[in-house]
Protein backbone atom coordinates (compact mmCIF):
# COMPACT_ATOMS: atom_id res chain seq x y z
CA UNK A 1 0.00 0.00 0.00
CA UNK A 2 0.95 3.74 -0.81
CA UNK A 3 1.67 5.74 1.79
CA UNK A 4 -0.10 9.34 1.79
CA UNK A 5 3.33 11.17 1.22
CA UNK A 6 3.76 8.48 -1.98
CA UNK A 7 0.83 9.29 -3.56
CA UNK A 8 1.47 12.94 -2.86
CA UNK A 9 4.97 12.48 -5.18
CA UNK A 10 2.99 10.54 -7.48
CA UNK A 11 0.81 13.27 -7.98
CA UNK A 12 4.16 15.28 -9.24
CA UNK A 13 3.63 18.31 -7.13
CA UNK A 14 6.42 20.33 -9.67
CA UNK A 15 4.17 20.06 -12.47
CA UNK A 16 1.60 22.08 -10.75
CA UNK A 17 2.91 25.61 -11.61
CA UNK A 18 1.85 24.50 -15.04
CA UNK A 19 -1.54 24.87 -13.89
CA UNK A 20 -1.35 27.82 -11.89
CA UNK A 21 0.25 30.04 -14.66
CA UNK A 22 -2.29 30.03 -17.08
CA UNK A 23 -5.26 31.12 -14.40
CA UNK A 24 -3.19 33.72 -12.82
CA UNK A 25 -2.71 34.92 -16.90
CA UNK A 26 -5.43 34.81 -17.82
CA UNK A 27 -7.36 36.73 -14.87
CA UNK A 28 -4.17 39.53 -15.20
CA UNK A 29 -4.76 39.67 -18.62
CA UNK A 30 -9.20 40.28 -17.75
CA UNK A 31 -7.96 42.76 -14.97
CA UNK A 32 -5.71 44.58 -17.32
CA UNK A 33 -9.10 44.97 -20.04
CA UNK A 34 -11.51 46.11 -17.08
CA UNK A 35 -9.87 46.80 -13.94
CA UNK A 36 -12.20 44.03 -11.95
CA UNK A 37 -10.97 40.68 -10.63
CA UNK A 38 -13.97 38.11 -10.32
CA UNK A 39 -12.57 35.70 -7.43
CA UNK A 40 -14.64 33.33 -7.05
CA UNK A 41 -14.57 32.33 -10.90
CA UNK A 42 -10.86 32.79 -10.51
CA UNK A 43 -10.55 30.08 -7.91
CA UNK A 44 -13.08 27.81 -9.53
CA UNK A 45 -10.94 28.17 -12.36
CA UNK A 46 -7.54 27.50 -10.66
CA UNK A 47 -9.61 24.08 -9.27
CA UNK A 48 -9.99 23.20 -12.62
CA UNK A 49 -6.72 23.65 -13.78
CA UNK A 50 -4.97 21.98 -10.73
CA UNK A 51 -7.37 19.07 -10.56
CA UNK A 52 -7.00 18.14 -14.24
CA UNK A 53 -3.07 18.31 -14.15
CA UNK A 54 -3.33 16.00 -10.96
CA UNK A 55 -5.64 13.99 -12.68
CA UNK A 56 -3.57 13.64 -15.86
CA UNK A 57 -0.06 12.90 -13.81
CA UNK A 58 -2.55 9.90 -12.20
CA UNK A 59 -3.56 8.64 -15.32
CA UNK A 60 -0.30 8.60 -16.84
CA UNK A 61 1.42 6.87 -14.14
CA UNK A 62 -1.65 4.68 -14.10
CA UNK A 63 -1.10 3.79 -18.22
CA UNK A 64 2.54 4.09 -18.58
CA UNK A 65 2.27 1.93 -15.67
CA UNK A 66 0.25 -0.86 -17.27
CA UNK A 67 2.10 -1.10 -20.28
CA UNK A 68 5.58 -1.31 -19.00
CA UNK A 69 7.06 1.87 -20.07
CA UNK A 70 7.96 3.00 -16.21
CA UNK A 71 9.65 -0.58 -15.95
CA UNK A 72 12.87 0.67 -16.10
CA UNK A 73 13.59 5.01 -15.96
CA UNK A 74 14.71 7.72 -14.37
CA UNK A 75 12.88 10.24 -12.44
CA UNK A 76 10.28 11.59 -9.51
CA UNK A 77 8.23 7.72 -8.69
CA UNK A 78 5.81 5.84 -10.10
CA UNK A 79 2.66 4.57 -8.09
CA UNK A 80 1.72 1.51 -10.82
CA UNK A 81 5.47 1.15 -12.45
CA UNK A 82 6.95 0.53 -8.61
CA UNK A 83 3.93 -2.25 -7.32
CA UNK A 84 3.64 0.50 -4.57
CA UNK A 85 -0.17 0.90 -5.76
CA UNK A 86 -2.52 -0.95 -7.53
CA UNK A 87 -3.24 0.04 -11.29
CA UNK A 88 -6.84 0.02 -10.18
CA UNK A 89 -6.45 2.57 -7.68
CA UNK A 90 -4.01 4.91 -9.30
CA UNK A 91 -6.75 5.12 -12.32
CA UNK A 92 -9.49 5.50 -9.83
CA UNK A 93 -7.20 8.61 -8.38
CA UNK A 94 -7.16 10.22 -11.66
CA UNK A 95 -10.80 9.80 -12.93
CA UNK A 96 -12.14 11.02 -8.91
CA UNK A 97 -9.55 14.42 -10.02
CA UNK A 98 -11.15 14.51 -13.84
CA UNK A 99 -14.91 14.24 -11.32
CA UNK A 100 -14.18 17.03 -9.30
CA UNK A 101 -12.63 19.25 -11.84
CA UNK A 102 -15.93 18.52 -13.87
CA UNK A 103 -18.08 19.99 -11.01
CA UNK A 104 -15.83 22.88 -10.37
CA UNK A 105 -15.99 23.87 -13.71
CA UNK A 106 -19.68 23.56 -14.09
CA UNK A 107 -20.09 25.77 -11.54
CA UNK A 108 -17.71 28.32 -13.53
CA UNK A 109 -19.99 28.02 -16.24
CA UNK A 110 -22.97 28.83 -14.03
CA UNK A 111 -21.44 31.71 -12.33
CA UNK A 112 -19.55 33.59 -15.82
CA UNK A 113 -22.80 32.17 -18.68
CA UNK A 114 -20.03 31.22 -20.37
CA UNK A 115 -21.64 27.64 -21.67
CA UNK A 116 -19.67 26.76 -24.68
CA UNK A 117 -16.94 25.91 -22.40
CA UNK A 118 -19.00 23.04 -21.09
CA UNK A 119 -17.84 21.38 -24.27
CA UNK A 120 -14.68 22.38 -24.20
CA UNK A 121 -14.55 20.95 -20.21
CA UNK A 122 -15.86 17.54 -21.89
CA UNK A 123 -12.63 17.72 -24.66
CA UNK A 124 -10.01 18.75 -21.79
CA UNK A 125 -10.97 15.54 -19.60
CA UNK A 126 -10.79 13.25 -22.70
CA UNK A 127 -7.41 14.43 -23.75
CA UNK A 128 -6.24 14.45 -20.48
CA UNK A 129 -6.86 10.95 -20.44
CA UNK A 130 -5.61 10.23 -23.53
CA UNK A 131 -1.82 11.32 -23.26
CA UNK A 132 -0.85 8.01 -22.41
CA UNK A 133 -4.31 6.02 -22.14
CA UNK A 134 -6.90 4.10 -24.24
CA UNK A 135 -5.59 2.04 -27.10
CA UNK A 136 -4.48 5.01 -29.47
CA UNK A 137 -2.56 7.36 -27.05
CA UNK A 138 -1.38 10.64 -28.98
CA UNK A 139 1.34 11.07 -26.18
CA UNK A 140 2.96 7.83 -27.65
CA UNK A 141 2.57 9.36 -31.28
CA UNK A 142 4.86 12.88 -30.83
CA UNK A 143 2.00 14.69 -30.38
CA UNK A 144 1.84 15.38 -26.45
CA UNK A 145 3.61 18.78 -26.81
CA UNK A 146 0.57 20.47 -29.32
CA UNK A 147 -2.06 19.27 -26.29
CA UNK A 148 0.06 20.76 -23.69
CA UNK A 149 0.22 23.63 -25.08
CA UNK A 150 -3.51 23.79 -26.52
CA UNK A 151 -4.83 22.48 -23.07
CA UNK A 152 -2.70 24.36 -20.79
CA UNK A 153 -1.96 27.02 -22.62
CA UNK A 154 -4.86 28.42 -24.64
CA UNK A 155 -7.68 26.62 -23.01
CA UNK A 156 -6.62 27.34 -19.83
CA UNK A 157 -5.73 31.04 -19.66
CA UNK A 158 -8.07 32.39 -22.59
CA UNK A 159 -10.78 29.93 -20.72
CA UNK A 160 -9.93 32.44 -17.60
CA UNK A 161 -9.91 35.20 -19.31
CA UNK A 162 -13.25 34.51 -21.16
CA UNK A 163 -14.55 33.82 -17.97
CA UNK A 164 -14.15 36.87 -15.88
CA UNK A 165 -14.98 39.76 -18.79
CA UNK A 166 -16.80 36.97 -21.78
CA UNK A 167 -14.28 38.30 -24.61
CA UNK A 168 -10.68 37.81 -25.33
CA UNK A 169 -8.18 40.49 -25.49
CA UNK A 170 -3.99 40.89 -27.56
CA UNK A 171 -2.75 40.19 -23.82
CA UNK A 172 -4.66 37.01 -23.01
CA UNK A 173 -3.59 35.32 -26.43
CA UNK A 174 0.02 36.09 -25.99
CA UNK A 175 -0.15 35.17 -22.40
CA UNK A 176 -1.83 32.36 -23.69
CA UNK A 177 0.71 31.62 -26.50
CA UNK A 178 3.76 32.10 -23.97
CA UNK A 179 2.52 29.88 -20.93
CA UNK A 180 1.41 27.24 -23.60
CA UNK A 181 5.62 27.42 -24.93
CA UNK A 182 6.49 27.15 -21.15
CA UNK A 183 4.26 24.22 -20.87
CA UNK A 184 5.55 22.47 -23.60
CA UNK A 185 9.19 22.73 -22.51
CA UNK A 186 8.69 21.38 -18.73
CA UNK A 187 7.04 18.22 -21.52
CA UNK A 188 9.86 18.32 -23.61
CA UNK A 189 12.78 18.37 -20.75
CA UNK A 190 10.79 15.31 -18.80
CA UNK A 191 10.73 13.59 -22.69
CA UNK A 192 14.70 14.40 -23.34
CA UNK A 193 15.32 12.59 -20.18
CA UNK A 194 13.36 9.48 -21.12
CA UNK A 195 14.36 9.21 -24.86
CA UNK A 196 16.24 5.63 -24.49
CA UNK A 197 13.82 4.04 -22.16
CA UNK A 198 10.73 5.46 -24.33
CA UNK A 199 12.31 4.74 -27.69
CA UNK A 200 12.71 0.94 -26.90
CA UNK A 201 9.20 0.92 -25.64
CA UNK A 202 8.06 2.70 -28.70
CA UNK A 203 6.56 5.65 -27.16
CA UNK A 204 7.63 8.01 -29.49
CA UNK A 205 7.26 11.43 -27.86
CA UNK A 206 8.52 14.62 -29.60
CA UNK A 207 11.97 13.82 -28.25
CA UNK A 208 12.14 10.65 -29.78
CA UNK A 209 10.79 11.79 -32.78
CA UNK A 210 13.16 14.88 -32.90
CA UNK A 211 16.41 12.98 -32.13
CA UNK A 212 18.24 14.58 -28.80
CA UNK A 213 20.24 17.05 -29.82
CA UNK A 214 17.62 19.23 -31.67
CA UNK A 215 15.10 18.37 -28.70
CA UNK A 216 17.64 19.83 -26.08
CA UNK A 217 17.72 22.77 -28.70
CA UNK A 218 13.70 23.56 -28.64
CA UNK A 219 13.71 23.47 -25.16
CA UNK A 220 15.89 27.30 -25.12
CA UNK A 221 13.68 28.29 -28.18
CA UNK A 222 10.75 27.60 -26.54
CA UNK A 223 11.60 29.03 -22.78
CA UNK A 224 13.13 32.36 -24.63
CA UNK A 225 10.39 33.07 -26.99
CA UNK A 226 8.11 32.40 -24.13
CA UNK A 227 9.47 35.08 -22.48
CA UNK A 228 9.91 37.76 -25.21
CA UNK A 229 6.19 37.29 -26.64
CA UNK A 230 4.68 39.90 -24.20
CA UNK A 231 7.06 42.88 -25.04
CA UNK A 232 5.26 42.89 -28.14
CA UNK A 233 2.58 45.08 -26.33
CA UNK A 234 5.12 47.41 -24.67
CA UNK A 235 4.03 50.14 -27.10
CA UNK A 236 1.09 50.21 -25.52
CA UNK A 237 2.09 49.16 -22.33
CA UNK A 238 5.59 49.42 -21.16
CA UNK A 239 5.69 47.10 -18.37
CA UNK A 240 5.10 44.31 -20.83
CA UNK A 241 8.61 44.23 -21.07
CA UNK A 242 8.99 42.64 -17.49
CA UNK A 243 8.25 38.96 -18.52
CA UNK A 244 11.36 39.27 -20.78
CA UNK A 245 13.49 38.47 -16.85
CA UNK A 246 12.26 34.97 -18.10
CA UNK A 247 14.21 34.70 -20.97
CA UNK A 248 16.79 35.63 -19.27
CA UNK A 249 16.60 33.24 -16.88
CA UNK A 250 15.46 30.87 -19.36
CA UNK A 251 19.01 30.65 -20.42
CA UNK A 252 20.65 28.98 -17.35
CA UNK A 253 18.11 25.62 -17.63
CA UNK A 254 18.39 25.55 -21.39
CA UNK A 255 21.90 25.30 -20.55
CA UNK A 256 21.52 22.62 -18.27
CA UNK A 257 19.83 20.73 -20.58
CA UNK A 258 22.17 20.87 -23.65
CA UNK A 259 25.11 20.30 -21.76
CA UNK A 260 23.93 17.58 -19.45
CA UNK A 261 25.09 14.28 -20.02
CA UNK A 262 23.17 11.43 -18.05
CA UNK A 263 19.15 11.67 -17.24
CA UNK A 264 19.60 12.58 -13.64
CA UNK A 265 20.89 15.68 -14.50
CA UNK A 266 18.22 16.65 -15.91
CA UNK A 267 15.86 15.87 -13.03
CA UNK A 268 16.25 19.62 -11.41
CA UNK A 269 15.26 21.17 -14.93
CA UNK A 270 11.79 20.12 -14.48
CA UNK A 271 11.41 22.14 -10.87
CA UNK A 272 13.72 25.15 -12.65
CA UNK A 273 10.71 25.34 -15.47
CA UNK A 274 7.54 25.61 -12.83
CA UNK A 275 9.50 28.22 -11.07
CA UNK A 276 9.90 30.34 -14.66
CA UNK A 277 6.50 29.45 -15.83
CA UNK A 278 5.58 30.59 -12.37
CA UNK A 279 7.61 33.77 -12.03
CA UNK A 280 6.32 34.44 -15.87
CA UNK A 281 2.82 34.87 -14.29
CA UNK A 282 3.69 37.13 -11.64
CA UNK A 283 5.86 39.72 -14.15
CA UNK A 284 2.79 39.51 -16.63
CA UNK A 285 0.20 40.53 -14.01
CA UNK A 286 2.59 43.22 -12.52
CA UNK A 287 2.51 44.53 -15.81
CA UNK A 288 -1.08 43.99 -16.43
CA UNK A 289 -1.36 45.86 -13.20
CA UNK A 290 1.01 48.83 -13.75
CA UNK A 291 -0.03 48.71 -16.94
CA UNK A 292 -4.10 49.90 -15.74
CA UNK A 293 -2.47 52.05 -12.88
CA UNK A 294 -0.37 54.23 -15.27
Amino acid sequence: MATPAQWIAGARLRTLPMAVAPVAVGAAAAFGASGQLHWVRAILALLVSLLLQIGVNYANDYSDGIRGTDDERVGPLRLTGSRLAKPSHVKAASFLCFGVAALAGLGLVLLSGSWPLLIVGVCAVFAAWGYTGGKHPYGYLGLGEVFVFLFFGLVATLGTTVTQINTFTASAWLGAVSVGLLAMALLMANNIRDIPTDREVGKNTLAVRLGDRPARLSYGVMVVVAGLLPAALAASNVWMLLPALVAVAGLVPARTVLRAQSPQELIPVLKTTGILAIVFAVLFAAAEVLGRLA
